[in-house]
């Protein structure tokens, strides 16, 4: 059975989570995930080389230009599933 774009968005939220150490509903699928997690680009690239793992797919740098919202990203990584 396909996931739906609402279960790749909340799996993502679940594993930014937990990756970053901030209670789940703190995060809503429309936050700025820099501003939401406090991270800068460096962690972003982190936490995004965990959901290519996660989800088995690879994300190119020019697909996620002006991308930071967790809904955008979870968007990005459907389309690839």
């Amino acid at each position: 059975m396909r996931r739906t774009v609402e279960q790749t968005i909340e799996e993502l939220l679940q594993l930014a989570a937990s990756h970053f150490r901030v209670p789940r509903e703190q995060l809503a699928p429309d936050d700025d995930f820099f501003e939401k997690l406090r991270i800068d680009s460096l962690q972003a690239l982190e936490l995004l080389t965990r959901l290519e793992h996660h989800f088995g797919i690879e994300l190119p740098d020019y697909e996620l230009q002006g991308v930071t919202s967790f809904r955008a990203l979870a968007e990005r990584i459907h389309a690839r599933l």
